[in-house]
């Protein structure tokens, strides 16, 4: 009598592309020389799997973590099916211990020159910025006291660019090349740090990752302060940088444009991003006949579009400070209003144009009179001989006017910023071009936080944050490497369609509209029903018999054109679980 056959069904996903990646990387062998093997599962596989837990977006409290890889392909994570029973939470914590001891910055330099060697990343051109990683609860014991022997991080208050100033925080500094927005540099540092502060030290390690001073390094205005540019430029460096406006040189220009009508250049023009919503997408840009008190360049930029938004935000304010400034009028004009002190009045007026923004294009007339109120000399029930007493009480009026000299002055100046540069060699356009790659940066961080799920935070240990936030950087940087190789890979390849050209864009968003940019969340999201069926007799594979892979359809052109780039670009060709594979062993 035959055994009953049982169906074994293990998640692949995107698992394959991760791992090409991260072999590619050689991330598994540097995890083990760096942490000492010890008991069944070594520190090395646990974070492994954890790692290859947050690639895929598939972020869960850690004491989940042991059943995510029991339904994980064991081969896929590094595990026999053995040591996927011995996982738990309490040894992947032990293992961000041993991360945490481990020489993380000796592990960082290494995994990154590995990259740029195997990836052949340019730095020529690297951006830098910083974000917040709000967290929850109180970290009483994060002061920033030793573990083991090493300093930690303090987690405290700070400005918050999440705008959540109730909660403590660290501070999250992240560099990224021009080549495909790829993270080659993080510091993790305390809450309270000043992004300003942080600058020189990066510069210097980036120095010494790239092998040259004289790369294009570019920030935000926190770059701009007078020791920094000069350290930078003093060792042969190259910034760009915005120039704040509280700066001397940014007050004359916006002076100097009142009267004057500048040279403006024509960068670029595209068409309007809304093409329904208005004009194009025009940029301009001309240089200060003026540089900076240090010598530096001044290059003015100019954009259609922020002109737009500048206008139509401060119309806004002055509406909303209109709105305000006649609710407070009709207050005073109540019998019941307690504002009798014209300081009073004053105060909540100024209070409504600090609420709206409009304090520099909106002024506040008050007026004051007295109304003439008529009591009774003596209690009781008026009568036809009672006798009035006239009294005066002091009311108020406020009126909204628009101060128009300062709102045309500053209508002139719409949409405009100025970038400083040490950087004579460059053209203006190409300052530009340079400096508008920066948001490409601040899109790491987004996913950071939205796709991989950073925050909130489900650790109390601040040692084992800190490693956890290793392990975020190494996603990054396979997040940033899966979508440079598939867009690299479409600039290689012909189209799908029988129009000459090459791949330029895939069908990969709902009701198979085309993407011109494939992100990796949305590349893993394709593969993500992929699944290995094994048909087992008493717990045994069958080796006669053998299920296909689910997986989505093969005349889906999603998953064929990403199955065909996935090969050619990653190098898939030993990992037969994609797309019209026959299920392995």
């Amino acid at each position: 009598m035959s055994s009953v056959l049982a169906l074994d069904t293990r998640f692949v996903g995107g698992l394959p592309l991760v791992n090409v990646l991260l072999d590619r990387l050689k991330l598994d062998r540097l995890l083990a020389k760096a942490l000492p093997a010890s008991g069944r599962v070594s520190p090395a596989r646990a974070l492994g799997v954890l790692l290859r837990n947050i690639v895929l977006n598939d972020r869960q409290p850690i004491y989940t973590h042991a059943e995510w890889a029991d339904r994980a392909e064991p081969s896929l994570i590094g595990l026999t099916e053995g040591q996927v029973a011995c996982l738990n939470d309490d040894r992947v914590g032990r293992a961000l211990d041993r991360l945490f001891d481990a020489d993380r910055a000796a592990l960082l330099t290494e995994l990154v020159l590995r990259t740029i060697r195997e990836f052949q990343v340019e730095l020529a051109q690297l951006h830098n910025d910083s974000t917040t990683l709000t967290l929850t609860g109180e970290y009483r014991n994060a002061p920033g006291r030793e573990v083991r022997g090493k300093p930690t991080l303090v987690v405290t208050y700070g400005h918050n660019k999440d705008h959540r100033p109730d909660l403590k925080q660290l501070l999250f500094v992240l560099t990224v090349s021009a080549d495909g927005a790829v993270p080659i540099h993080y510091r993790a540092l305390d809450g309270n740090t000043n992004d300003a502060t942080t600058h020189i030290q990066t510069w210097e390690t980036l120095c010494r990752l790239a092998g040259r001073p004289d790369f294009l390094y570019v920030a935000d205005c926190k770059l701009c302060s007078k020791a920094t540019l000069a350290h930078i430029d003093k060792h042969r460096g190259r910034f760009i940088t915005v120039l704040p406006r509280n700066r001397r040189e940014d007050r004359w220009f916006r002076t100097y444009i009142q009267t004057h009508d500048p040279a403006w250049e024509e960068a670029l023009r595209r068409p309007n991003p809304r093409p329904r919503s208005g004009p194009q997408d025009v940029w301009k840009v001309v240089e200060a006949a003026l540089p900076s008190k240090e010598g530096y360049r001044i290059v003015w930029v100019w954009n259609s579009l922020m002109a737009a938004e500048d206008a139509e935000a401060r119309q806004a304010r002055i509406e909303k400070a209109y709105v305000g400034l006649e609710r407070l009028q009709t207050k005073l004009q109540g019998k019941r209003c307690r504002l009798r002190l014209r300081e009073r009045v004053e105060e909540a007026a100024q209070k409504i144009l600090k609420e709206a923004g409009a304090e520099r294009w909106v002024r506040v007339e008050i007026g004051e009179w007295n109304e003439p109120i008529y009591r009774q000399e003596q209690r009781g029930h008026p009568g036809p001989h009672t006798r009035y007493l006239r009294k005066a009480r002091r009311r108020f009026s406020v009126a909204a006017r628009v101060r128009e000299d300062v709102a045309s002055a500053d209508e002139r100046s719409d949409g405009m910023f100025p970038l400083i540069t040490n950087d004579k060699a460059l053209s203006l356009p190409q300052i530009l071009e340079a400096y508008k790659f920066q948001p490409k940066l601040e899109k790491r961080h987004e996913q950071l936080k939205s796709v991989q799920d950073l925050a909130p935070m489900w650790l109390k240990n601040v040692a084992r944050i800190e490693a956890l936030l290793f392990l975020y950087f190494v996603a990054l940087l396979v997040h940033a490497l899966l979508e440079r190789e598939v867009r690299r890979g479409m600039a290689r390849e012909p189209a799908l369609t029988a129009s000459p050209g090459k791949l330029d864009r895939l069908p990969l968003y709902p009701e198979e509209r085309e993407c011109r940019a494939p992100s990796t969340e949305r590349i893993l999201d394709v593969f993500a029903p992929l699944q290995r069926h094994r048909l087992r007799r008493q717990g045994r594979p069958r080796a006669d018999l053998r299920a296909r892979t689910q997986r989505p359809s093969q005349a889906d052109p999603r998953t064929h054109a990403l199955a065909h780039l996935a090969v050619q670009s990653l190098a898939l060709t030993a990992r037969r679980d994609i797309a019209s594979v026959k299920c392995g062993k």
